[in-house]
């Protein structure tokens, strides 16, 4: 038997009003209208459901059964409806979100205090990981989106770009480099290099850009941090782009654009391709759009 939520309550302010007149106004239907729909009900449910006389309406024992079951079912269905409202309104709702390190701390956090403080009634999960394992969990439905750079394999992932992230020398102040007026890439051969492992995309671009002739680094390691800590030990130089410049903000170590043309590490918010992102992961989305121009050194 279809029932339609028209049907539902219509029966249930019958049941409640005991009038047909009373009952229809309530629907805000006319009375022949009403009392179509009353018995459409009853011609599905092959049932009489109301009892009629001249003076009241009565549930029958069968309708008795089923004034318990439609009250229940309108219940669980405002219910959903005032749940979706929620949602909609962004009163509530979940996003996660993949990054790479880098952007995970150093341009997000300010933009998701930002959103948690607009919408304290949505969870946010931020999830910092390597390029690789950010995209993965975009293309199984884990996060909802993510802010990194592509790969070869883009598949069932579409991307929007957002910035060019560029590259610098970062160096100790005694080191010679540091007071040259200008530092392009084939001088940094000489030197010992420390690398970010292969799996960055901070490695990925810079590999890309230094050829077949790119250095053996002297060290490859995961962290921004141990780079610092090995670079400000005098252990070597290295080349990071501008969104992690601030783990090398430190009086002892020096940091030069590169001269000649810019390298750059784009970077994307990468979402399933073909698929709508929740109301809430929209406006996350958006709300990261919209100060693109923080990203820029």
């Amino acid at each position: 038997m279809n029932l339609s939520t028209r049907q539902l309550r219509a029966f249930v302010a019958l049941a409640d009003e005991k009038h047909f007149t009373r009952a229809a106004q309530r629907c805000h239907l006319t009375q022949p209208a009403f009392s179509a729909l009353i018995r459409t009900l009853e011609d599905a449910a092959g049932v009489r459901l109301f009892d009629r006389n001249t003076r009241n309406v009565e549930l029958t024992a069968e309708g008795r059964v089923m004034d318990a079951s439609a009250r229940r079912l309108l219940g669980e269905l405002d219910l959903v409806v005032e749940d979706l409202r929620d949602y909609a309104a962004r009163r509530r709702g979940h996003v996660t979100i993949a990054a790479l390190p880098s952007l995970a701390a150093g341009w997000l956090p300010a933009l998701l205090a930002r959103f948690h403080q607009d919408y304290p009634g949505i969870t946010l999960q931020l999830r910092d990981a390597l390029l690789d394992p950010c995209l993965d969990m975009v293309q199984s439905g884990a996060a909802d989106f993510a802010v990194a750079a592509q790969r070869a394999d883009m598949t069932d992932l579409e991307s929007e770009f957002l910035h060019a992230d560029r590259f610098f020398l970062v160096c100790r102040k005694d080191h010679p480099l540091a007071g040259r007026d200008e530092v392009r890439l084939r001088d940094l051969a000489r030197w010992p290099l420390i690398q970010l492992a292969r799996g960055s995309s901070v490695r990925r671009y810079l590999d890309e850009a230094l050829g077949p002739k790119s250095p053996q680094p002297l060290l490859e390691v995961e962290h921004l941090a141990t780079v610092t800590g090995l670079v400000l030990a005098g252990m070597g130089i290295s080349v990071v782009p501008a969104m992690t410049l601030f783990h090398f903000q430190r009086d002892q170590l020096a940091i030069k654009p590169l001269a000649g043309k810019p390298l750059t590490r784009p970077l994307y918010l990468v979402r399933r391709e073909g698929r709508a992102l929740s109301v809430a992961a929209q406006t996350l989305y958006d709300l990261l759009r919209e100060h693109v121009n923080e990203l820029g050194v």
